[in-house]
């Protein structure tokens, strides 16, 4: 659907209004589509994230900065994020022998069977939310988009 059905707007100051409009608008669509099926996991997207950058950081931990600089979405609160993620036993958290004030970060194997479960079923939904795409198309896309913030 066009952006002027999905906002019920018929047009826009330009053409670069309605780009910018249409990422934040596309980019909150694709965050429901893959929260919804994470919800169904009790996590949140910003969580899966999190889960995501301390499984390709492993076997190396890491500290609450360096997850948010990896991070999606770097407005999130990781320390909020790190503790509901350590209360249910995804991850564990805990002082650095060499220095006590270095908080070190690292995903638990359950948090890794999680990721394990999840792989295929968020590629399955990743495919259907981008199925509209051709991979020249995406190609493209991911040009334009790095451009944009280059």
């Amino acid at each position: 659907m066009k952006l002027e059905e999905e906002l019920k707007q018929t047009r826009f100051k330009d053409e670069y209004q309605r780009a910018m409009l249409n990422i934040i608008f596309t980019g909150g669509w694709l965050e429901v589509g893959a929260s919804h099926v994470l919800k169904q996991y009790d996590l949140s997207s910003q969580q899966f994230n999190v889960l995501r950058i301390l499984r390709g950081s492993a076997p190396k931990p890491l500290n609450l900065l360096d997850i948010q600089e990896r991070m999606m979405d770097r407005m999130s609160n990781a320390t909020r994020l790190v503790e509901k993620l350590r209360q249910k036993g995804l991850l564990t958290r805990k002082q650095c022998d060499s220095n006590r004030r270095k908080v070190e970060i690292e995903i638990t194997d359950k948090g890794l069977t999680l990721l394990k479960e999840l792989d295929p079923i968020m590629e399955k939904n990743h495919k259907e939310l981008t199925k509209k795409l051709t991979k020249e198309e995406a190609v493209i896309l991911n040009e334009l988009l790095d451009k944009l913030r280059d």
